[in-house]
């Protein structure tokens, strides 16, 4: 093959690659390139920059392994309450400057928050809420399998490969609430298809749901329904191409190497598909768009094609009403194009007690692009759940007179 005809059929894979793998993060095909006027050697040049100095994704824990029960393992990190407090004093002024600004009191919160992220992401997509509650309160972030650390799906590789199931993410929840948070109280945090894991696991473990779920918190997902989103695109396009992806991503889930040489050659589109499909702002903070742009680029292709039928097949509006009697977080942007609001909406309108919050200006990944509004929504129900009790008088610290 002549190197022009290669050239094309990268360049082809590459814009294949790059629309397929955003839309399996939150995108849709048929984006423009910004920033025309801007040379490409300085965008690259600006990324590179971006890279080397970006501070985002570098909380670190103490980090475990859990086995799922099909063999697959699945990384995660424990952050404990006393390890910024054990640094230093001016950490634990630091420490207890953010205790006091989201919960009004200096006691550590005894519960274990698990974050569960969405597709195409890892465990650094919590970075800000993280940093907010590191020290605080008794954290666990994990990956998702196939995804940052954990190792790939063992039944999603071979010959006899299967897609994934939502469900099967629910069971891996529970490998990891298991090894991680195997005693005590637990708050469950889910972003987009991390809540849906959330979901699944409600659904076939209601025993520990009733013992040891002391509340809940959905970001930017859906109970179901998902094939109706347009992502912003006329309905007819959509409906096409949800017709034939499935095929295509097999087609260049077996082509990896190839598709993500392409995906490479055309990161100016990629860049822009992130950008339109995850933030809704437009000042985001550009080191906040590069670091959501290599969490998407590092999932190969053959994953995305591996988890999306999951997606299509996903309701579980039935196993919702079984969280009614629990402290349940409820929040999206509100021009989110890939799980629209409406879809945080019905979740709310099947639990009345929930505490529904739609974000101004907020897209898909509303906790990095407004990421003090989710985390003291998260403050407000690790309250509600007891995780941090209400101080006897407005005023009045604990132990003080």
């Amino acid at each position: 093959m002549g190197e022009s005809s290669s050239g094309g059929t990268w360049r082809r894979a590459g814009f294949a690659g790059a629309a397929i793998g955003v839309l399996a993060a939150g995108a849709a095909a048929g984006v423009a390139v910004e920033r025309l006027t801007v040379g490409r050697s300085v965008r690259r040049k600006a990324r590179l920059a971006l890279d080397s100095a970006g501070p985002y994704g570098g909380l670190r824990g103490t980090p475990g392994r859990a086995l799922a029960d099909d063999g697959t393992v699945l990384y995660y990190e424990v952050d404990e309450i006393d390890e910024v407090g054990e640094v230093g004093a001016g950490d634990r002024a630091e420490a207890s400057a953010r205790l006091r600004r989201l919960f009004g009191r200096r006691e550590p919160a005894p519960v274990t928050v698990v974050f569960s992220h969405g597709y195409c992401l890892n465990q650094d997509s919590w970075h800000f809420q993280r940093a907010a509650l590191r020290g605080l309160v008794r954290t666990v972030h994990w990956d998702q399998r196939s995804h940052g650390r954990s190792g790939q799906g063992v039944t999603q590789a071979g010959p006899d490969a299967v897609p994934v199931s939502i469900d099967r993410l629910g069971r891996d929840l529970r490998a990891v609430v298991d090894a991680a948070a195997p005693d005590g109280p637990l708050v469950l945090v889910g972003h987009s298809m991390g809540g849906m894991t959330v979901m699944a696991f409600a659904e076939q473990y209601p025993e520990l749901m009733r013992e040891r779920v002391a509340g809940v918190a959905f970001v930017g997902t859906s109970a179901g329904k998902l094939h109706e989103v347009t992502y912003g695109l006329p309905v007819l396009g959509v409906n096409a191409v949800r017709r034939i992806l499935p095929g295509v991503l097999r087609t260049l889930g077996a082509q990896a190497e190839l598709v993500e040489r392409g995906r490479r050659a055309t990161a100016d589109l990629f860049a822009g598909l992130v950008k339109k499909y995850s933030f809704a702002s437009k000042d985001v903070d550009p080191a906040v768009a590069r670091f959501a742009e290599r969490m998407i680029e590092s999932t190969p292709i053959d994953v995305v094609a591996a988890f999306y039928p999951a997606f299509a097949e996903h309701d579980k509006s039935a196993s919702l009403p079984a969280l009614r009697d629990l402290p349940v977080l409820a929040l999206a942007g509100d021009r989110d194009l890939v799980t629209p609001s409406s879809h945080t909406e019905a979740i709310a309108a099947l639990l009345p007690d929930a505490e529904l919050v739609i974000v101004p200006d907020g897209g898909h990944l509303v906790m990095l692009e407004h990421p003090e509004a989710v985390t003291d929504r998260l403050a407000d129900l690790l309250v509600r759940a007891g995780a941090v009790p209400r101080p006897a008088a407005a005023g009045t610290e604990p132990g003080e007179s």
